[in-house]
């Protein structure tokens, strides 16, 4: 008998935008504990400052596994060279919103959005498009987005 019949592990792309409102990096670590916990591969894909942050908060790299530019996960997922079960953006402004509709356009992954900071509430309305939204105003701190999170629990999704 031959052939491969191993069954490839779950992923998620985490994206990141600026990271402005400090609990991005909090819970972007949060999150990629929680997948790796389930069995899901984690991959950010940010800016270079919300990438460096995640990368010196974790130089041992006991929780962060790949780690690549935004604009290069963009172009391998709609050239068709890569995708992911499950896409996380990460939304505090009107640009956050931009990567999700376009995650949601381009990737076949399931879509969740992540939105936190000030203006929450105005944020959410403007989301027009097929998601699962975990929503709270946390700037500062990150429990309240911790625990929007968990009880949506997307890694056992």
């Amino acid at each position: 008998m031959s052939g491969d019949t191993s069954v490839q592990p779950a992923t998620a792309l985490l994206v990141l935008g600026c990271p402005q409102v400090p609990v991005q990096t909090s819970i972007a670590l949060y999150l990629i504990s929680r997948l790796k916990r389930a069995g899901i591969v984690p991959v950010v894909a940010g800016n270079k400052a919300a990438n460096m942050l995640l990368v010196i908060a974790d130089p041992d790299r006991h929780y962060l596994g790949e780690v690549m530019d935004l604009d290069r996960a963009i172009a391998q997922i709609s050239e068709k060279k890569r995708d992911f079960d499950r896409c996380f953006v990460f939304i505090h402004n009107d640009a956050g919103i931009s990567y999700a509709a376009t995650m949601g356009a381009i990737s076949h992954g399931k879509l969740f959005t992540l939105v936190y900071g000030e203006h929450v509430e105005d944020l959410v309305s403007q989301i027009e498009f097929p998601c699962t939204t975990i929503a709270a105003k946390a700037v500062h701190n990150p429990l309240p987005l911790k625990k929007a999170l968990d009880e949506v629990a997307p890694w056992a999704a």
